[in-house]
This record gives structure tokens, C-alpha cells and sequence, in this order.
């Protein structure tokens, strides 16, 4: 059944760079604090840099939730489902970080997205997660379920959003500067792009 693996690659690396989603979980250090589950997608918008270490782009949405509790304690777990072929499930445990577009790194992380237009998305961080635990499990559960296509409404609707659009548009949200639990969330105003 479960099993740990010290790094990812191989099989693991091919099963999760194959996946259209994955999701990610994240929660703030507050016992009564709000747990985040989000899924990702966009082919092309997930890497892994190394054996211990994947990062994803990050795109506008109306919060900002796993930002928020990243700047606070770093936590994350990403999980891969398999909805065809052989059953599996893939979770990493570890810490991850936002890396906001004036960061120095931004540039070179963001040169692990090639098949990905950064202007389209509203792209506001790249989530850099270093893995202290890397399992996988069975999936006999998980239902088969096809993959028709990307979605285009994300892209269509941010990419029509210049930087000072962009950043009114999150100026607006009430979820992105602090996170449902008031934590700091994505920095404002939103630095500008150099991509």
C-alpha cells in the first residue's frame, strides 16, 4: 500500500509531471484557523527543479489563501491523483514559499515555465515547495475520469488585465492583501512585472 520515497523521480517524477491537476493544502498556525484546499491546473505550470524541491505559478484569483499561510509558517502538501491508468496517489509534505515577481529569483524560476505565456494568467508568485516527505498510496478509490481540455475563461479574463489593472482588480478583493484569518496575503500593491 503506502509507501515513502526519498526523492522524486523516476516513476514518480513521470507520474506527476503527466497529471492535468493537483491540488494543494495549506493552514494557518490557529487551531480554529481556516484549512485551504485548492486545485491547479494549466498544463505546463507545475516544474521539478530537483530531486527534493517543485515550485508552480501561482495565478490571480479572488484570494490568496495558501500565499497567506505560507508567509506564516511555510507548510504545504501537494497531491497528484491518478483518474486513469493505474490507480495512484502521489503527496508531498513540506515546506513551500511564495516568491513574488520582484524578487531576484523570480526571473530564473520563472525560466522552468516555458510553455506557459506569463502574461496571460495573472501571474503574481511562483510557489517554490522544498519536499521533507514524499508518499505514495494505492488510489483503488479514485474514480476514472477523462480529461477534455484546459479551460480558456482564466486566461481569456486576466489576460485582457494590464499591471495596473491587475492591480486594481486585487485592490478590490477583500481576500487578497490579508487571508480569511487576517493573515498578510499577497503583497500590494502588486509589484510590476518583468517578464
Amino acid at each position: 500500500m503506502g509507501k515513502s520515497h526519498e526523492r522524486i523521480d523516476g516513476r514518480l517524477r513521470a507520474f506527476i509531471e503527466s497529471q492535468p491537476i493537483f491540488f494543494t493544502a495549506t493552514a494557518p498556525l490557529s487551531g480554529d484557523g481556516t484549512v485551504n484546499l485548492s486545485p491547479k491546473g494549466l498544463k505546463g505550470s507545475f516544474a521539478v527543479l530537483d530531486e527534493l524541491t517543485v515550485a508552480y505559478l501561482d495565478f490571480a484569483g479572488s484570494n490568496a489563501e495558501t500565499i497567506a499561510h505560507l508567509r506564516e509558517n511555510g507548510r504545504i502538501t501537494l497531491m497528484w491523483c491518478a483518474f486513469d491508468g493505474p490507480p495512484s496517489i502521489v503527496r508531498v509534505h513540506g515546506r513551500g514559499e511564495p516568491v513574488f515577481r520582484d524578487d531576484p529569483r523570480f526571473a530564473e524560476l520563472l525560466g522552468h515555465f516555458q510553455d506557459v505565456d506569463p502574461t496571460r494568467n495573472g501571474l503574481r508568485a511562483i510557489i517554490v515547495v522544498r519536499a521533507e516527505l514524499i508518499r505514495d498510496t494505492c488510489g483503488y478509490a479514485v474514480p476514472f475520469m477523462t480529461f477534455d481540455e484546459e479551460r480558456s475563461l482564466h486566461g481569456d479574463f486576466f489576460a485582457r488585465k494590464d499591471d495596473e489593472a491587475l492591480d486594481a482588480y486585487f485592490q478590490k478583493k477583500e481576500y487578497i492583501g490579508t487571508s480569511l484569518d487576517g493573515l498578510p496575503g499577497l503583497p500590494l500593491p502588486l509589484p510590476p512585472a518583468t517578464f
